[in-house]
């Protein structure tokens, strides 16, 4: 039977021109793994909490003081994008980091079949360069744009020092991308590898 692809679009919200990527997971792949699809695509770093916002229900990583954050979070490892399918969800909210509070929105274009000999997930295609981690949110953002955009800025040297490097906004480095996905496919690979193992032991 062949596999049943989403194709999904990642939009930062509050951003102008649009920051946005396109990937592709199985609907079998949980939110945990569109989680770390996103991190990839995106080029962040996985250094802080997530959660998506599904109707009324929130999924991220699960703590047992859930309370403090006045929402109950369940485990984004046990939702399939295949159930939200199922359901009729289209479209969620992917928050990452509280503190610069990236929010993103979330739609599930369309469920095709998966393409013979293609890795999944995978990356189709985007624009523009997501912000840096811890930043400073969206008006830390502006400013690191400004200052990078001017030679003169006074903050420039800082920031450039800071960041590591000169930040192109419009680059959206895909052969990166594509490598952290590449990783993503092949831990799916191997699992893939090791079910197939443990069921024909068990036959």
């Amino acid at each position: 039977m062949t596999d049943q692809i989403a194709r999904i679009r990642i939009t930062l919200e509050d951003m102008k021109p649009a920051i946005w990527r396109r990937v592709e997971l199985p609907v079998t792949n949980s939110l945990k793994t569109l989680h770390l699809a996103i991190q990839a695509c995106m080029l962040f770093e996985n250094y802080h909490l997530f959660r998506f916002e599904i109707g009324d229900a929130a999924y991220g990583i699960r703590f047992d003081d859930d309370d403090a954050f006045m929402i109950r979070t369940r485990d984004a490892a046990n939702m399939r994008i295949g159930k939200l399918v199922e359901c009729g969800v289209t479209s969620f909210t992917y928050t990452y980091d509280f503190g610069d509070n990236w929010r993103h929105r979330v739609e599930i274009e369309e469920v095709t079949s998966a393409i013979p000999a293609t890795d999944y997930p995978r990356f189709v295609d985007g624009e523009r360069r997501a912000p840096p981690e811890d930043v400073g949110g969206t008006p830390g953002f502006e400013e690191f744009l400004k200052a990078m955009a001017k030679p003169r800025h006074p903050e420039r040297a800082s920031m450039v020092q800071w960041y590591g490097a000169i930040f192109d906004p419009a680059d959206t480095s895909p052969d990166e991308v594509n490598a952290r996905m590449a990783i993503l496919a092949k831990r799916r690979a191997l699992g893939r590898a090791a079910y197939a193992d443990a069921k024909s032991r068990d036959s």
